[in-house]
C-alpha cells in the first residue's frame, strides 16, 4: 500500500519551505501539483526532480479514483497546492477523504499557510476563530454575510484583488463601519504589508490605494 504526503509549500518566501518537505518530495513517487509550472520553479530551486503530474479543481475529481487505485498498487504521491497547505482553499480535500474510506495511510506535514501569520499579526482575538476562506461568489453571499454579521469569534477570509473592495463594502454594510479589520497582502513577500483599522478606514485606504496581490482579511467578531 502507497501512502498519501500533503506538503505544505511557500507562500513566497522559497526560505519558508522545510527540510522534512524538501526530503519528502525528493522521496515520493510522484508529486500531484495544481499547476505544474508554478510547482515545477519550486522543484527547479531546490534540485527535486521527482515526477509531477497536474491535479487541480477541475480534474480532482475525474482523478479520484486512479490515484486510489495506484496508491493500493503502492505508488506514494505528494500533494502540493501552489502555495501553502494543500485543501486549504485549494485541492486536497477529494483526495485525502477517498484515502482514509479506503485506508489508504495519509500524512499531513506542517508548514506555510497564508491565514495563520495574516491572524496573528493583525492585533485582534485569536484565541478563538472562525476560518470561512473565500466567500460565495454570487448564490448565497448576502445570507452568508448576514450569518457571520452575528459571529463574535474573530472571522479570517482570503481574497483576490479585483474583489476586495466590494467585499470591504459589504463588510462595511453588513458588521458596520466601526469593526475592526486587518488586510493583509503579499505575505511574505517583498511588498508584504499589513493594512488595520476600521472597516470604514480600510475601505478608503484601498479605494485610494488600489489592490495588488493576494489579501486575507481578519475581521473582528461582534462585540
Amino acid at each position: 500500500m502507497g501512502k498519501l504526503y500533503l506538503v505544505p509549500t511557500p507562500i513566497g518566501n522559497l526560505e519558508d519551505i522545510t527540510l522534512r518537505a524538501i526530503k519528502t518530495l525528493k522521496e515520493v513517487d510522484c508529486i500531484l501539483a495544481e499547476d505544474t509550472r508554478t510547482s515545477g520553479k519550486l522543484l527547479k530551486h531546490f534540485e527535486i526532480d521527482t515526477p509531477l503530474q497536474s491535479h487541480h479543481m477541475h480534474n480532482e475529481h475525474k482523478q479520484v479514483d486512479i490515484l486510489v487505485e495506484k496508491l493500493k498498487g503502492g505508488v506514494s504521491f505528494a500533494l502540493i497546492s501552489d502555495a501553502g497547505t494543500p485543501a486549504i482553499s485549494d485541492p486536497g480535500f477529494l483526495l485525502t477523504r477517498a484515502c482514509v474510506e479506503n485506508d489508504i495511510a495519509v500524512e499531513c506535514l506542517p508548514g506555510a499557510t497564508a491565514f495563520v501569520p495574516a491572524l496573528v499579526n493583525s492585533g485582534l482575538p485569536n484565541d478563538r476563530f472562525v476560518f470561512e476562506g473565500f466567500l460565495p461568489i454570487k448564490k448565497g453571499r448576502r445570507t452568508r454575510l448576514q450569518i457571520l454579521a452575528e459571529e463574535k469569534r474573530t472571522m479570517v477570509f482570503y481574497e483576490s484583488p479585483h474583489k476586495l473592495l466590494k467585499t470591504l463594502t459589504q463588510f462595511v454594510e453588513y458588521f458596520g463601519a466601526d469593526r475592526l479589520v486587518s488586510v493583509s497582502r503579499e505575505l511574505t513577500k517583498m511588498y508584504e504589508e499589513t493594512i488595520r483599522g476600521t472597516a470604514a478606514e480600510v475601505l478608503e485606504h484601498f479605494t485610494v490605494k488600489p489592490p495588488k496581490g493576494e489579501f486575507v482579511i481578519i475581521v473582528g467578531g461582534k462585540p
